[in-house]
């Protein structure tokens, strides 16, 4: 099955919505954010490079975690609430020669919303840095 069909198979499966024409770093993105809603960690860990830094900003996760060890430590706590339905509400990239980021408002619904504003930078296919905003009041309309 090739890539772009898998990714919508799993984004369909999961609930993701989102109107912009995917490139690779925003299949890349939604891949993520499903794996993050499924509690899939080791699809969590796979996609950071080496020394990635992930910014969380809001919540009782919040600080700078530095590495793939670190941020997986992370996730691993996140995961603990269960599986999470997600839902992009906009998201848009933008590429060049270097790299590519990724914006998106994410909603995250288990016993309570997570509305999560998000930024992912991409290089040479790695997250490398990813900042994870709680946004409360974050709308479909934020985009």
């Amino acid at each position: 099955m090739k890539t772009t069909h898998l990714m919508f198979l799993l984004a369909s499966t999961i609930g993701i919505a989102t109107t912009a024409v995917a490139g690779p770093a925003l299949d890349m993105a939604q891949a993520h954010f499903a794996a993050i809603g499924a509690g899939e960690h080791a699809a969590i860990v796979h996609d950071y490079a080496d020394n990635a830094r992930l910014t969380w900003v809001g919540g009782p996760l919040d600080g700078s975690y530095d590495g793939a060890a670190a941020i997986g430590a992370v996730w691993s706590k996140f995961g603990a609430m269960g599986p999470l339905r997600v839902t992009v509400m906009g998201a848009s990239e933008s590429v060049n020669p270097k790299g590519a980021t990724v914006t998106a408002a994410v909603q995250f619904d288990g016993k309570a919303p997570i509305k999560v504003r998000y930024v992912l930078t991409y290089r040479d296919g790695k997250l490398v840095n990813e900042t994870w905003q709680i946004d409360p009041k974050l709308a479909a309309s934020a985009m």
